[in-house]
């Protein structure tokens, strides 16, 4: 499992005192304003001095980035987290944990591919499963689907609702 995962991309810079404009990879942007570090895809630290939410943006101000010319050079950059840093609720999950686990009929034990991206709708997430043939089924993130997620063991277990998989 990979320990830091992209949370948000530097955009533009805002303002005269050297903030940036961040757009959030996250459920909302209001979760990207909780870190007071994040991290550099080296792993370095980045300390965020503060962080508030404009218009589904993100405005942040990074320690040591005082003025436009050094906001200007961290456009484009990705902001990463630290997955220690969160305590997920039970069956909540990163995306990119989800990726790449084979799905499989609970009952039955066929595998209907693996998932390959996931959509927020709003109601509810729906996972995208592509079998070995490059057929993408979607299939909705409900309990009555989704009987079992084994991160570890790389298998989501599922109990499709009839004609799903037609």
């Amino acid at each position: 499992m990979k320990r830091y995962l992209e949370i948000g991309k530097i955009v533009s810079v805002f303002g005269i005192k050297g903030e940036v404009k961040v757009q959030p990879w996250c459920d909302s942007p209001g979760f990207l304003t909780e870190f007071e570090i994040l991290h550099w895809k080296s792993g370095d630290d980045v300390k965020v001095e503060k962080a508030r939410v404009h218009k589904n943006m993100v405005v942040m101000k990074i320690n040591g980035c005082d003025t436009v010319e050094q906001a200007q050079k961290l456009r484009n950059r990705v902001l990463y987290m630290d997955r220690n840093d969160v305590e997920l609720s039970e069956g909540s999950y990163f995306i990119q944990d989800l990726i790449g686990l084979e799905v499989i009929d609970t009952d039955s034990g066929v595998s209907y591919g693996k998932i390959t991206d996931v959509s927020e709708t709003g109601a509810n997430d729906v996972y995208h499963i592509v079998n070995d043939e490059g057929k993408l089924s979607l299939i909705p993130a409900i309990p009555d689907v989704v009987i079992e997620t084994d991160i570890e063991g790389g298998i989501m277990k599922i109990r499709p609702i009839p004609g799903l998989f037609d």
